[in-house]
């Protein structure tokens, strides 16, 4: 399976979504979110945080660029949004988090592209109808398509609707 499609009704079920992916996360995986200015993007690393054990609260890193945290793995929240391409993200260190001992997680990706791993779980977040929320998920390589495979199993046991 390399694309998977689901909607979200809320906030909690993108978080839950989340928590699921977060589970499944295992070291050196990167996941680039896509999406306009609320769309769910933290939303979304907030349920991935809960699902590598992180009690943290966890928030957008816009001003910090990145913030790093504590669980099962380690989590790398980066937020491009402020960047101006590939050199910057190169400057802010940006390769040092990819592929490491964590899963790197990339907020406003497609702004540098260039400087991340052609490897990756791709997601793009865009609003439907009030809360909700509609999530395609690209595997780029086979361990992301396996990732999806395994996710795809698990949706029944979430309140996420297929699209």
């Amino acid at each position: 399976m390399t694309e998977l499609t689901l909607v979200t009704h809320s906030p909690r079920e993108t978080q839950s979504l989340g928590a699921v992916l977060g589970r499944l996360a295992r070291p050196g995986d990167v996941f680039l979110l896509i999406g306009p200015l609320g769309a769910g993007k933290t939303c979304l690393t907030q349920g991935l945080a809960r699902g590598l054990g992180i009690h943290d609260p966890v928030t957008s890193p816009t001003f910090t660029l990145i913030r790093e945290y504590q669980g099962r793995l380690p989590l790398y929240h980066v937020d491009c949004f402020r960047l101006e391409g590939t050199a910057a993200a190169l400057e802010l260190g940006l390769d040092g988090y990819l592929g490491g001992d964590g899963l790197c997680v990339v907020e406003w990706a497609d702004r540098v592209m260039e400087a991340l791993p052609l490897e990756h779980l791709l997601v793009t977040l865009t609003y439907r109808e009030g809360r909700e929320r509609v999530l395609r998920l690209e595997a780029r390589g086979a361990r992301y398509a396996a990732l999806l495979s395994e996710l795809r199993r698990k949706i029944p046991l979430t309140k996420v609707q297929v699209a």
